[in-house]
Formats: structure tokens, sequence, C-alpha cells
């Protein structure tokens, strides 16, 4: 389990690109967690998140408006995404609920972004169209990117898929005790009525 809690805080990107936290939290049985982002009207966002682990690897998740109007609404979901362009300037609440189970805690990863990534220093500041050079760094920038994008989900699968072994290496290693302790309590009766029958016998007159 320490493994799976390898990271509370992945990444942290400030304004001078965008606006984007990722981070990963545990909410527990029976409770609820929100974020909240003051977002401009007219800057679009998407929010991502995923339950890496904990029961059914399901949470119910809001998105409600500074007006309170929910945007979004996930019942029981494992993961989903959704993207939205700011109608109102305000505070947008994203809430995280795991209040419909009763033991089972929950890991959950978030990816809130909001607005779009500014370009790379010096590109597009100018009126005559890009150079090779920085065309070629601008699509380096962009695929680099995606790949931060695809390690962070294959990090996530692979806490997923780790976790679930754990779970079930621990499952087998209580059902193999569990038969190693009926085998034993098997051979203790056998011995035991075995020598309450041939005490019976030799007790018995001839």
């Amino acid at each position: 389990m320490q493994q799976i809690l390898w990271v509370t805080l992945l990444s942290l990107s400030y304004w001078s690109f965008v606006n984007s936290v990722e981070l990963t939290f545990e909410l527990p049985d029976n409770a609820k967690q929100c974020f909240h982002e003051d977002i401009k009207q007219g800057i679009k966002s998407t929010v991502e998140f995923q339950v890496v682990t904990g029961g059914h690897y399901d949470v119910d998740a809001v998105l409600e408006a500074p007006s309170g109007q929910a945007l979004y609404r996930g019942i029981k979901k494992q993961s989903d995404s959704y993207t939205w362009v700011a109608e109102q300037t305000g505070v947008y609440k994203l809430c995280f609920s795991n209040e419909f189970s009763t033991f089972s805690h929950k890991l959950v990863y978030v990816d809130f972004v909001v607005g779009d990534e500014k370009p790379l220093p010096g590109i597009g500041e100018h009126l005559t169209a890009m150079t090779k050079l920085e065309t070629s760094s601008s699509n380096v920038h962009e695929h680099l990117n995606t790949i931060i994008d695809y390690q962070t989900h294959h990090r996530l699968m692979e806490a997923q898929g780790r976790k679930r072994a754990e779970d079930l290496n621990t499952r087998v290693m209580y059902w193999s005790m569990g038969e190693t302790a009926v085998i034993v309590l098997i051979g203790l009766t056998q011995v035991v009525v075995l020598r309450n029958f041939f005490s019976d016998k030799k007790g018995s007159p001839s």
C-alpha cells in the first residue's frame, strides 16, 4: 500500500503556462472531498479523474458552477473526463463522494486543467511564418506533453494492477491458511477417532 501511495502531489504548473493541478488523494469511506477553482468567463477547462484503488474502483463526482448549477454529475464512476467553457466568472467546485461505501477507502487521481497552454517563448511573437527550427521545437514540445500524459496513465494502470495483484495474493494466502487449518483439524480428528476406537476394543470383555 505504501508503494501505491507513491506521490500525493504529482505535479503543479503555474500561471505562466497553464493552471493545471494533478494530485492523488485518499477518500475515506462515508466521506466527501471538494476542490475549488477560480475560473474566468470564457476559459476552457478540463477535469479528468480515475479511481486507482479501493472497493469497486468507483466514486460519485459532481462539478458545480458558481451559481450552484451542476455542470457534470457522475454516479459510481471508475474514470471519466469533462471539458467545458466557463459561462461566468467565479469559483467552480468539484466534489468526490464515497458516502455510499461503508468500509472501502478509495485512492483517487485528479487532473484539473484551466486554460490553454501558452506557446513556447519566441514562437508566434513575430509576424512572419515560423522557421523550421521553431516548428520542430513546437512539435517536440507537444509530443513531450503527450508522452507525459501517457506516462501518468501508465503509472495509474500499474498502480491499479499492483493493488489487484496484492489483493489476490492476500486472498490466496488466507485461503491456503484456511485449507491448512482444515487439513490439520481433520488429521487430529481422525487420530482421536482411531484412538477412541482402539481404546474401546481394548476395554471390552473377551
